[in-house]
């Protein structure tokens, strides 16, 4: 009688996973590059958001332009003042001010930017003008650039991913391409 063994030898087996680590080997860092680009692009448009946000209260308040993200924002679903705008989402304007592998930084440029006049809502004059930096959370891991804005409009990088120093404007750092 002839005996009849069915299945796979160790050596077929051992082929099997050599062949699933090696294309694993290909895959894993392709994904991780498209994580952080992914997250860099997030970015860049919560940034975009900001300074969208920031244009409309200062049309809307008359007020100049906010003083902190948490004003920019406010709590969700809460009726929009002067105090809490509305105008970005609870994410960005509650601490810890992180999205996507980012912490986004906010700074008034201190100039009150009235004097007289300040709408009775506000309380307080909001500022001439303001600067948003975003750096990743795990340079190299969440992302490789930082970058900022400020009431000029215009999105600036850097390559290297360090924080870059408020104003935007005289940081010196190329715009974004």
């Amino acid at each position: 009688m002839k005996d009849q063994h069915k299945g796979f030898s160790l050596i077929e087996l051992l082929i099997v996973v050599a062949i699933i680590l090696i294309i694993a080997a290909i895959a894993i860092p392709n994904l991780l590059r498209a994580k952080i680009a992914a997250n860099q692009s997030s970015a860049v448009q919560s940034l975009r958001s900001i300074a969208s946000g920031e244009e409309t209260f200062s049309s809307i308040y008359n007020d100049g332009f906010t003083l902190t993200l948490a004003q920019l924002g406010g709590p969700a679903g809460a009726a929009p003042t002067c105090l809490n705008a509305e105008m970005v989402d609870e994410v960005l304007s509650t601490a810890p001010y992180s999205r996507t592998g980012y912490s986004f930084q906010f700074t008034p440029n201190g100039t009150a930017s009235l004097t007289a006049g300040i709408p009775a809502a506000c309380g307080a004059s909001g500022d001439s003008g303001y600067s948003v930096s975003a750096t990743p959370n795990l340079l190299g891991a969440t992302g490789i650039n930082s970058y900022c804005i400020d009431e000029s409009g215009v999105i600036r990088v850097n390559s290297v991913g360090l924080v870059i120093p408020a104003p935007c404007s005289n940081s010196g750092f190329p715009p974004l391409q």
